[in-house]
């Protein structure tokens, strides 16, 4: 098994220990879930451009990398509703939209088509991201001392900086992901028109 594959494995398993530790009651357990979290999107990156570099292109990491990945976010959004961080509107619009094109790529695949990834899913990808540590680094930087409070905890408006970018970060994350998914499943509506 190549590299990029191998890493694209170790996110999936990344996502089960991220979701066990950021449920369990041990001590600084949103610490660590923010640091798997971080190590599994670095996985991410890292598995795509040794790919690239490397011209080493599977069908396994075709099919693998971006479920693995939509498996990550999703996971992690899901545990918001339950941790009560994030409201389950949101997260009914990102993981709506990764479901909506998950099952348009199938269907072009199943018609020889491959569907190239578009820049505002890059865009929304990495403001998915930054929504997931924002709201991880929120949850636990009271857990880092005085130092994770003079950095994170530093009032703007009367509340510590980190909430409002949090709150601006979950909601940029929801735009992008909703606008990228309408723009590509209006791009590629011929695949899925004619079965209509």
């Amino acid at each position: 098994m190549n590299l990029p594959n191998k890493l694209t494995l170790s996110r999936l398993l990344l996502t089960l220990v991220f979701l066990i530790v950021l449920f369990s009651k041990t001590l600084f357990h949103e610490t660590l879930a923010l640091i798997l979290f971080s190590i599994a999107s670095l996985t991410d990156y890292f598995d795509g451009k040794i790919a690239r570099r490397d011209k080493i292109i599977t069908n396994f990491g075709i099919l693998m990398d971006p479920l693995a990945d939509k498996i990550l976010v999703c996971s992690a959004y899901i545990a918001f509703v339950d941790r009560d961080w994030m409201p389950a509107w949101m997260v009914v619009i990102i993981v709506s939209r990764e479901l909506a094109i998950t099952g348009l790529r199938l269907l072009a695949a199943s018609k020889n088509t491959v569907l190239a990834a578009e820049r505002y899913g890059k865009h929304k990808t990495i403001s998915q991201i930054v929504a997931i540590i924002s709201v991880l680094v929120l949850a636990s930087y009271v857990e880092w001392g005085p130092i994770g409070v003079a950095v994170f905890g530093l009032p703007i408006f009367g509340k510590p900086w980190v909430v409002n970018f949090t709150a601006l970060a979950k909601w940029v994350a929801v735009i992008l992901t909703a606008y990228s998914g309408a723009v590509y499943l209006w791009k590629n509506r011929d695949i899925y028109i004619q079965d209509l």
